[in-house]
């Protein structure tokens, strides 16, 4: 009886690992698909911006608490995006979310993964920013938050405390 719960025990431990495991990859996943849609031309220090950002939205309350859950904000409809109403642009734009250029894709996990564990956390390079925008277009909640800084071709912003 004594090796059953021993077992049983050693089986739950394993399951939770394996599932902690795949929350983790998850996370990275997401964030390294943001990073790689919104900045995968951009220098490493715009890529880090960019994750970042999706961190600091992580951290902040009035949005959702994973970065999966920040990565896909938006509206939906029977379980779908709508075009055009997501918090980052390529989510919901109707095209392929299928990174293509692979080498992009991998410096993005890497960076990902780096920025999950923690690697870049004291670095203040967006100054708490939980918003960006191309630096071609000016949405209209831009005039509503505080600019703090531009990198690479994106124009960063935080509320106001």
């Amino acid at each position: 009886m004594k090796y059953l719960f021993s077992i049983i025990f050693l089986l739950l431990v394993v399951i939770m690992a394996m599932l902690n495991f795949k929350a983790h990859a998850d996370e990275v996943g997401c964030l390294a698909l943001n990073i790689y849609h919104e900045a995968r031309n951009q220098p490493l220090v715009g890529k880090l911006a960019v994750g970042l950002v999706t961190l600091n939205r992580v951290k902040d309350v009035r949005f959702p608490n994973t970065i999966c859950g920040v990565v896909y904000q938006g509206s939906y409809s029977n379980n779908s995006p709508i075009k055009n109403k997501c918090h980052f642009s390529w989510w919901c734009d109707g095209k392929s979310d299928k990174p293509k250029d692979l080498q992009s894709w991998n410096k993005s996990l890497d960076l990902s993964q780096k920025l999950y564990e923690g690697f870049f956390d004291g670095l203040n390079l967006v100054r708490g920013a939980t918003h960006y925008h191309a630096t071609y277009v000016t949405p209209y909640w831009a005039y509503k938050k505080k600019k703090v800084k531009i990198i690479a071709d994106h124009v960063f912003y935080r509320w106001e405390k």
